[in-house]
């Protein structure tokens, strides 16, 4: 028999299976994974607290009225509009911006788009905590500030207006016999309006969960505005900082202590000190009811509100300085005494 013909069955069998493999096709490839999802949009609760805080404070000054009716109404009042930490009102002022920032869909759907890649979204965290201005080059930021510039100075100029209306109750209420009674406890209460802004704010429990179902999104704080043109304040850009990072989601607790930074403003910071400094000094040198109600009127709610005005970047109130007429001199108002002429005397002659 042949050689070839002593092959062994199992040596056929092998061969009919490597052509067979080599017929066949190829395995189908495997399809990677999916990207993992972007992170949802966070803000702290720290900071919605800081937010809380602010709109606390400014709720409860905003409904001082000049209906006094007694010294005792005129200290809760006082105790009321001196009870905020200037630096603790300035950050809460920037969280509550930040806020109503992510209340505009337009600007968190554009933020958005960079969150889904890390590597871009890492950039972009970088570029927003290196300089908070670089917020101005994200779309849909104009009317994210006019949410924001609305917002802030709405409440501003309404306690500057309820202040000036404090303020001219101070002369209004001059008549009434309980006015022109020295204030109870003067030294006390100078003690008790520094002590008071020392002192850290807390914000309603209410207040603050309305506030933290604004940071995700829900439309309930009724803010309503047209889209505003830069330039803008450094408030509103860190407070649009912030809310751009929230939509990154690199604002949550994970994050704190990097966005904290971002949240002194010195410029305002400044203007709460000195309207604080002012208000010490007012009440150091006060001492009828009726100057306690100037004091709270001028410092703690006009120059406040002032401050705050100043920091959305809305036109600051003007209000004219006194210029003397002949009228008010007539009626008292200190003048230089003329000189008596000259005695003439009669040449000797």
């Amino acid at each position: 028999m042949p050689r070839r013909a002593r092959l062994k069955p199992w040596i056929g069998i092998a061969l009919a299976a490597a052509v067979a493999a080599a017929c066949a096709e190829p395995p189908p490839e495997i399809a990677p994974p999916p990207p993992p999802a972007p992170p949802s949009v966070a803000l702290s609760p720290k900071l919605v607290e800081l937010a809380s805080a602010y709109r606390f404070y400014m709720v409860r000054a905003t409904a001082i009225t000049p209906d006094f009716a007694d010294g005792e109404g005129v200290a809760k009042s006082l105790r009321e509009g001196a009870s905020y930490e200037p630096g603790q009102l300035v950050r809460g002022a920037i969280a509550y911006a930040a806020v109503a920032a992510l209340q505009d869909k337009t600007f968190v759907d554009g933020v958005r788009q960079y969150a889904k890649d890390p590597a871009t979204r890492q950039q972009v965290t970088y570029e927003l905590l290196s300089n908070p201005r670089y917020v101005l080059g994200l779309p849909g930021v104009d009317s994210a500030a006019g949410l924001v510039v609305a917002g802030l100075g709405g409440q501003a100029q309404a306690l500057y207006d309820e202040g000036k209306a404090v303020k001219q109750s101070a002369y209004d209420l001059q008549r009434q016999a309980w006015s022109k009674k020295d204030v109870i406890g003067r030294d006390e209460r100078l003690a008790g309006a520094k002590s008071l802004s020392s002192s850290a704010m807390v914000g309603d429990a209410g207040e603050t969960a309305q506030l933290m179902q604004a940071s995700s999104g829900a439309p309930v704080l009724g803010l309503t505005a047209y889209p505003v043109a830069q330039p803008y304040t450094p408030t509103v850009v860190r407070g649009l900082a912030i809310a751009a990072l929230a939509a990154l989601g690199q604002a949550g607790d994970d994050h704190l202590e990097t966005v904290l930074g971002l949240m002194e403003e010195p410029n305002v910071g400044g203007c709460m000190r000195s309207s604080k400094l002012n208000l010490y000094q007012c009440l150091a040198v006060a001492r009828p009811n009726y100057e306690d109600i100037f004091c709270l009127g001028q410092h703690a709610m006009m120059d406040t509100g002032r401050c705050l005005i100043r920091a959305s970047g809305l036109p600051e109130p003007y209000e004219p300085r006194f210029v003397p007429t002949q009228e008010s001199v007539d009626k008292g108002y200190p003048a230089k005494k003329k000189k008596p002429p000259a005695r003439k005397t009669k040449k000797k002659s």
